[in-house]
């Protein structure tokens, strides 16, 4: 859908990543590298952007450039203070929660859950040691093609845990510290046939 508005998958990509990373600076290749895009077609976008103020530039010296010639390395950051910025993030969080809901639906069709959690990037806290805890019987292969391209349409990669009824109810039983992190934190409960009794 974005990339209909854009006219471009890799301006959707980069807008997206810096969006969801505002303070967190790229050099070109690192893009290329994080997105699977050419060169040159992430020099373009990056330009555009550039110029339409989404994007800054940052020079950073290297200690290696320090040594050999004195050269500055090219970092590109979001523009936090651009006029549209906010309204830009509120467009890609809305896209996202469609994409997101899309995904949800494709992981119901190929897995009979009876606990279906979104954490940690779902719900805007990155670094969790897992983004979705699935509690029943999913066919790992289908699985792991749907959060491929989930990942890539995403933008960033998704941590996931399968567990069994049977080691779910274990580590309930034990007061597993991983899944109670996951219970007592901040979540979106997709399907509940275990906890609400």
């Amino acid at each position: 859908m974005l990339e209909q508005l854009f006219g471009s998958k890799t301006r959707v990509k980069l807008l997206r990543l810096f969006l969801n990373n505002p303070s967190q600076p790229f050099y070109l290749r690192e893009l290329a590298r994080r997105l699977k895009v050419q060169l040159n077609s992430i020099r373009r976008e990056i330009d555009n952007l550039e110029k339409i103020g989404i994007v800054k530039v940052q020079l950073e010296e290297t200690k290696e450039q320090v040594k050999e010639k004195g050269g500055m390395k090219k970092y590109f950051l979001t523009n936090v203070d651009f006029i549209l910025f906010p309204e830009l993030k509120a467009l890609f969080i809305k896209s996202q929660l469609l994409l997101e809901k899309s995904f949800v639906n494709k992981i119901e069709n190929i897995a009979k859950l009876q606990l279906f959690i979104l954490t940690g990037v779902f719900v805007g806290h990155k670094g969790m040691s897992t983004d979705m805890l699935l509690v029943g019987n999913v066919n790992r292969e289908k699985l792991a093609q749907s959060i491929k391209v989930f990942e890539r349409d995403f933008g960033q990669n998704i941590n996931y845990t399968i567990m069994s009824y049977q080691e779910f109810k274990y580590r309930k039983d034990i007061t597993d510290k991983f899944l109670y992190d996951i219970l007592e934190g901040e979540k979106i409960t997709v399907i509940d046939k275990l906890l609400r009794n």
